[in-house]
Order: structure tokens, then C-alpha cells, then sequence
């Protein structure tokens, strides 16, 4: 693969001043409306984001000093604006910054890691950037069980009824509930009810944020034997906080790891930097295997989305293990262009994820047959009648249901300078049968795919300067169990399952994308 870094000395030399104009533009930031749309659009459209990002506060500690001091840069290598010049570079609309944790990270945070962050909002108001950091999750198994913990944009305090702004409240749950903060942590934290304890104390605030799970079968020690994070887990997290905890990764950060600085290939290199067990085509064991743990715990009608992250540390043309954040991966929400509006659609799961630019809108929709067949413009139009991703549609025993596709290719070269096509598309459904009897449990078996598209099936509606609009419908007849349906595609259209990634694998080469669930409630 050829070295693919697209930014000038004079962008990036700009990108990197504005760390030291933090302090003068904080002012401006809280001057402005807290629901001010940034850069807004007239519609909902498919906005690509990423919501694991690391910047230069990412730091090591140097605990020959007490109480310890961070040492900025020391665990990641970026700045706060050149992240997000990057990730606009790369076609994303939204990110998270989600630096790391440690003994007193809050106050580092506070202090310098959030003016940083509304310099760089004003800087470059293109990409929305929210607060957020990778929350170190307590319990007795620590390191490694990490999450996204993502902010709703609050830049100013309310002062009607006193609420903190987004870098008060974020300071306020890092200090007492994040399980590396503290000189040291204290040892309530090391008991996995804390973690219960923080879920429930953030699903009280007068502005909640969300929670999702990251690279959760990372450590894994095999197929189905996981650790730090197991299913139980996140069936507990969820019970606590539903509103708070929203899902899991599934295409993991650190994808280029098989790559050197040169491009060529690192023969042992492993994707994602899954040490014991193996990513399945760039995705974690936990999202890949039909009938594995996300349709377990999809069929129990849970609201438990999927996403895509870069994880960037550092790119690995400076010789780490990563993409630049949307270079490869990236997580798509429909909505409106402002803070409130992605922050909703993160919530309410309607979301699509891919890499390598394999296709850059994915409209799955579900309706009770006989209605007229809407166009592709009113797919989703009748919220009583049809449902898209992250929604529900109720029906009576014995309906039969429409699903139509429509997805686009992208026309531009992906982050690779390659452009992919989707060779095959599978429809993917499964029974909702209501809460597991163990909650630990991690097989759906009647999860299966439904019907499985060829690209000489694909029907090609449109096509223009921004891509290839392709359309595709399934019917199902005489629903008699509530059930749920979801996408899957892929470049390759032999490879039925994704198969576990080898070491050295070029992640150019193996491509694939999933949409989140349409829930059909069956009455009876």
C-alpha cells in the first residue's frame, strides 16, 4: 500500500499552532448558543464520524515525582486540531476525543485538554468535536476494559438551574468514578459493582451522556473465551444504565498494525492488535460471529448498537500502529449537522458502520407488505408503517413484511487510494425471544442469514459524480414471532463468513460493512 498522508508542512504547521491559542478562544466558545448547529444542513443525512480518538493528552506518568506527572505525548502523539484536520481530510463530519485515564488525568483534562478542544472548535468548525475520554472501567480485572464515554455538547454552564457545562460534568465523573484516577485508585474500585455504581450515578444527571463498550473481545484468550469483558458484563452495564450504555465497537482501531512506515506489508503484524485471538474481518468476535454474542443479546429486543473506530494513537507511517481517524473506518449516523442531533442518532442506533469507504450510505427499511412501495426518497417516510435502523415496526400475526436496500458506493478513492466494490450483500435475521436465562449466555442459533445478494443482483438506480445508488428488496411472509433484521456486506463475495484475520493481512483487502437492526414487534 502507498503511503497515503494528504496534508501540506504549511496545514500541518497551522493545525499545531493552534494548541497555544486555546486559552484566547475559550472565551468564544462559551459565548456561543449550547444547541448552536455547527455548519448546519437542511436535511438528515449520513454523517460519518468516529468516536475513539486519542490526542497528545494521552499521556505516560512519571511516578518518580508524587503526585505523579503526566507527560504529554507519552501514549499518544497528536494534537487536538490536527486530529480533527485530519479526520475532515478524511470525510468525517463528527468526532470524540477520548484520551486515556490516570492517577489525577480529571484536572488534566480540565485544564488543558478541554481549551485545547475549543480552540480547535473554532478553528476548524467543519468537524464537530465532542468532549469525551476512554473511561477505565472499574472491577477487579482492570486494564484493558475500557469504553467510550462520549459528552453531550454543553459548552456553557446553564445557569438557570446551575448545570455544569460538558468539561465540569465529564471532571466530575472522572474524579470519583474512573477506575485509574486516584494516587491510588481507591480500592472500592476494584469490585465490578463500582462500575454499576458510576452507570447509575451518570444516568442521573440533567444531561446524561453515552457509554459504549470498546474493542471488548480484545483479550479474549480464544473463539468464545473472553476476558476483561464478557457478556454478562455488558448485559449488566445495560440493565443499569440503558440510556447511558448504547453498545460496542465492531470494527476495532489499530488496523494498520500489519502495515510498516513504508506500506509494506509487517509479516507479523496483527490487525488490531488482537493479541490471543484474532479480529474476523477487521471486526471484533463479538459483532462478526452470526449467532454469537451481538445477536444474543440483539434477541433478547435489546437496543445494543455497533460501531467503527480508529483508535488513532498514532499513524503508521510515523511508525505506530494506526490509520488517521477515517481513513479506514468510519461510523455513520443519519441526522442533521449539529452536536444534539449526532448525539440522538448515536443513541437511537441509527447507524451504519464500514471500512474502506466500501459504501457511504445504507438505507435499510422495513414495511408491512401492501403498502404502495415508497421511492427511494421516502424510505422511512410513515414512522407508524415502516421502520429503518434503530427503530421498530409493529405488525399483527401472520403479516407479511417488505425490506428495501439502498446503499451507495462512494465515486471518490478511499483512504487507500483504492476504490472497492461491494461484491455481495446478506440480509441477516433473528428471533427476539426475550431475556436469557444466562446471563452470560452468547449464542442466538436461530440467527441466520435470510437471503444473500451477488452483485449481479444489485439493482443500479443512480449514478453520478458522488457514486453508484444501488436498491435491493426481500419479503417475509407470515410473521409469527417478533424478530429483528440487519445487513452485512462485503468485497468478497466467496467469503460467506469472515474468515480470522492472519497476520501481516493487508486490510485493504478485506472489507466489510454492517448496519444496525430493524426490530418487527409480531402482536398477537
Amino acid at each position: 500500500m502507498k503511503n497515503v498522508l494528504f496534508f501540506t508542512p504549511l496545514s500541518l504547521a497551522v493545525a499545531l499552532s493552534l494548541t497555544g491559542c486555546a486559552q484566547q478562544s475559550q472565551q468564544s466558545e462559551g459565548q456561543q448558543s449550547q444547541s448552536q448547529p455547527q455548519a448546519a444542513k437542511p436535511a438528515k443525512h449520513w454523517l460519518a464520524g468516529d468516536h475513539h480518538i486519542h490526542t497528545h493528552y494521552s499521556v505516560k506518568w512519571d511516578n518518580s515525582v508524587f503526585p505523579p506527572k503526566p507527560i504529554i505525548g507519552g501514549d499518544a502523539k497528536y494534537s487536538i486540531p490536527l486530529n480533527a484536520q485530519m479526520a475532515s481530510h478524511y470525510g468525517l463530519d463528527w468526532i470524540v476525543l477520548t484520551d486515556h485515564g490516570g492517577p489525577n488525568r480529571a484536572e488534566l483534562a480540565l485544564k488543558q485538554a478541554y481549551p485545547e478542544l475549543l480552540a480547535s472548535r473554532r478553528a476548524l468548525p467543519q468537524i464537530l468535536q465532542f468532549h469525551g475520554m476512554e473511561f477505565d472501567v472499574p472491577g477487579n480485572a482492570p486494564g484493558g476494559r475500557h469504553a467510550s464515554l462520549i459528552m453531550p455538547y454543553r459548552p456553557d454552564a446553564v445557569v438557570k438551574d446551575s448545570r455544569p457545562n460538558e468539561a465540569e460534568q465529564l471532571f466530575s465523573i472522572e474524579r470519583i468514578y474512573n477506575g485509574r484516577q486516584g494516587v491510588p485508585p481507591a480500592p472500592e474500585k476494584a469490585e465490578d459493582a463500582y462500575m454499576l455504581k458510576a452507570l447509575a450515578a451518570m444516568a442521573q444527571l440533567p444531561d446524561p451522556p453515552l457509554l459504549l463498550a470498546n474493542h471488548p473481545a480484545r483479550l479474549a484468550r480464544g473463539f468464545r473465551q473472553y476476558f476483561k469483558i464478557t457478556p454478562q458484563q455488558l448485559r449488566d452495564w445495560q440493565d443499569t444504565a440503558p440510556g447511558v450504555m448504547i453498545g460496542m465497537t465492531a470494527a476495532e482501531g489499530h488496523q494498520a498494525a500489519t502495515l510498516n512506515a513504508d506500506g509494506s506489508p509487517k509479516p507479523d503484524g496483527i490487525r488490531g492488535e488482537y493479541p490471543d485471538h484474532p479480529t474476523y474481518g477487521g471486526y471484533d468476535q463479538m459483532t462478526a460471529r452470526l449467532g454469537g454474542v451481538w445477536d444474543s443479546l440483539l434477541s433478547e429486543g435489546r437496543r445494543f448498537w455497533v460501531t467503527g473506530v480508529s483508535d488513532s494513537h498514532g499513524h503508521y507511517t510515523d511508525g505506530w500502529a494506526d490509520f488517521w481517524p477515517g481513513q479506514y473506518a468510519k461510523t455513520y449516523v443519519l441526522a442533521d449537522k449539529n452536536y444534539d442531533a449526532i448525539f440522538a442518532a448515536l443513541k437511537n442506533g441509527t447507524i451504519f458502520v464500514t471500512t474502506g469507504d466500501l459504501i457511504d450510505e445504507l438505507d435499510l427499511s422495513v414495511q408491512e407488505q401492501g403498502m404502495q412501495e415508497q421511492g427511494a426518497q421516502g424510505l422511512g417516510a410513515d414512522s407508524t408503517k415502516v421502520a429503518k435502523a434503530g427503530e421498530s415496526l409493529q405488525i399483527k400475526a401472520g403479516s407479511d413484511v417488505l425490506v428495501q436496500i439502498r446503499f451507495r458506493v462512494p465515486a471518490a478513492l478511499n483512504g487507500g487510494l483504492e476504490r472497492p466494490q461491494v461484491a455481495r450483500l446478506d440480509v441477516i435475521g433473528g428471533q427476539v425471544t426475550g431475556p436469557a436465562a444466562d446471563r452470560n449466555a452468547d449464542e442466538a442459533p436461530q440467527t441466520r442469514v435470510l437471503q444473500r445478494f451477488d452483485q449481479t443482483e444489485f439493482k443500479k438506480v443512480s449514478d453520478d459524480s458522488n457514486g453508484v445508488v444501488y436498491q435491493l428488496s426481500y419479503s417475509l411472509k407470515n410473521l409469527q414471532q417478533s424478530q429483528y433484521i440487519r445487513l452485512r456486506g462485503t468485497n468478497l463475495r466467496d467469503e460467506l463468513e469472515p474468515k480470522a484475520d492472519t497476520k501481516g493481512e493487508n486490510p485493504w483487502s478485506d472489507l466489510w460493512f454492517y448496519s444496525n437492526p430493524v426490530f418487527i414487534e409480531v402482536q398477537k
